[in-house]
């Protein structure tokens, strides 16, 4: 942006936006009022992930695009998962950064503790069979007891940080597909891994391997009030690399 003053006053926005975004508001409906191009000039990063995928909520999108922008700015694959979004809905997407394009738009399961349909709950605490929230590194795809797999490394403390010792991984699985959705009104639900359909499992997993970024959203307010990576100390901040 060219004036200091106009930085100031969509860093203000930011602020008061965020805090809002854990309010009793439905959070699709007050993101897409505070995150549009007419009320705010999106970074290149966000207007990309809103090009690339116009049914996604552009408000999560540009939150992602600042996390991914201060962990990263260089990565090539970005995955996002809306969970405010139903699990009967596809609420991951995976997007090529390099080749400006959408590889997927999947569904995605939740942790068993997190909720029936919608998931409400998230946590670090081992055994507690919730997801968590906020930004990971993908690291090695490996084959376990769900399949081909993918680890993943939480990198904000205290929210997802223990990820790893958790062994919450992308993973296949059988009660990811819209006929389990016609059997029990939802998907399955996982012990706190985000599971996608068999069918996609060992592209997707492929896609996203070594070194990518996974940012997973839910309104919750102490995250977007503190998460570094979406306040980011400067824009050369690199938080992830080091």
């Amino acid at each position: 942006m060219p004036h200091c003053k106009l930085r100031r006053s969509v860093g203000s926005f930011l602020t008061g936006a965020l805090m809002l975004l854990a309010s009793p508001l439905q959070a699709g409906d007050f993101m897409v009022r505070a995150f549009t191009p007419q009320q705010l000039d999106q970074p290149p990063l966000a207007q990309q992930l809103t090009r690339m995928a116009p049914r996604a909520n552009p408000g999560v999108l540009h939150l992602a695009a600042r996390a991914l922008s201060c962990a990263d700015p260089g990565a090539d694959r970005l995955a996002v998962i809306d969970f405010s979004l139903p699990s009967t809905e596809p609420r991951l997407w995976v997007f090529d950064l390099r080749r400006d394009r959408l590889m997927f738009r999947e569904l995605v399961s939740h942790g068993q503790g997190s909720g029936d349909n919608m998931a409400t709950s998230f946590s670090n605490i081992p055994d507690s069979h919730q997801s968590s929230i906020g930004l990971f590194r993908t690291l090695n795809s490996y084959e376990g007891s769900n399949g081909y797999s993918l680890r993943l490394k939480g990198l904000e403390p205290g929210v997802n940080d223990l990820a790893y010792q958790r062994a919450i991984v992308m993973h296949g699985a059988d009660y990811v597909s819209e006929e389990f959705i016609e059997k029990a009104g939802r998907l399955g639900r996982s012990y706190g891994c985000p599971a996608v359909r068999e069918e996609v499992a060992v592209p997707l997993i492929n896609s996203l391997k070594d070194h990518q970024y996974l940012f997973t959203y839910y309104p919750d307010q102490e995250w977007l009030s503190q998460s570094t990576y979406l306040r980011c100390p400067g824009n050369d901040a690199r938080l992830a690399m080091q």
